[in-house]
């Protein structure tokens, strides 16, 4: 699917109310409490808010993700803070990395992407790439919030510089999510991008499961930000 190409150049501003201080300063203090090394790899990173923020922080990190204009718009912005950032090109569900990390993260729907089949060998490769003993941080949107909050629903926004339509279709097994962008120009015509995405509803159990036969021995639930609530999503702190 063409997914992250016209939304690659745009990710992070169109986010830009999901609070992204906040939610770095809880992945580096759930960092911190487990007691993780200074090497990481932020996985699914984006346009590299989350490998910029820890960073910044003192730790190590390289970002990976699968989409070539998300990474170019990552290294813009690093350069933009007077950051050393490195940024690869790489997919979750073949993962590897040159020597071994002692964390990785993967924020904001990254494991939502990868189907159920291939869960587990997602994770089996993240533990390859952890030393004995290494974190894994991530989170993904819930079943309800794929099923209920998005699925069968229509958003859209009207900007000045970009507008966007997005429809979603419910599946047996996730949502298909059809987009629609409007992009101004420098001449001021606006230019339009489609894009098809397709996120999977995963259950608690089924990814705790997962984690376990993919050799994480010690698997930590917790809601958005460290909460109970779970209805819109589920972060997983684990343990090689």
């Amino acid at each position: 699917m063409n997914s992250y190409t016209a939304l690659g150049n745009w990710f992070e501003y169109l986010n830009k109310d999901c609070d992204y201080p906040k939610w770095s300063q809880y992945l580096i203090e759930r960092l911190a409490a487990f007691g993780a090394g200074n090497r990481g790899v932020d996985i699914g990173c984006g346009n590299g808010y989350f490998t910029r923020a820890l960073l910044k922080a003192g730790y190590s990190v390289t970002g990976v993700d699968i989409s070539p204009q998300m990474l170019s718009v990552a290294k813009q912005k690093g350069g933009e803070e007077g950051l050393r950032c490195e940024f690869l090109l790489g997919d979750i569900t073949k993962l590897k990395l040159n020597g071994a990390v002692d964390f990785a993260v993967a924020i904001n729907d990254c494991l939502n992407y990868v189907a159920p089949s291939k869960l587990k060998a997602a994770f089996g490769h993240v533990a390859n790439c952890l030393v004995r003993g290494g974190i894994f941080h991530f989170d993904i949107s819930s079943e309800r919030k794929l099923r209920s909050d998005i699925g069968e629903n229509m958003f859209g926004d009207a900007g000045e510089d970009i507008s966007y339509i997005w429809f979603n279709t419910q599946e047996e097994d996730g949502v298909t999510m059809e987009l629609t962008f409007f992009v101004r120009g420098q001449d001021g015509r606006y230019t339009r991008f489609d894009e098809t995405h397709r996120q999977y509803a995963h259950s608690e159990q089924s990814v705790v499961g997962a984690l376990h036969a993919a050799g994480f021995a010690k698997v930590f639930v917790q809601g958005h930000l460290g909460g109970d609530d779970k209805s819109q999503r589920i972060n997983f702190t684990c343990i090689k």
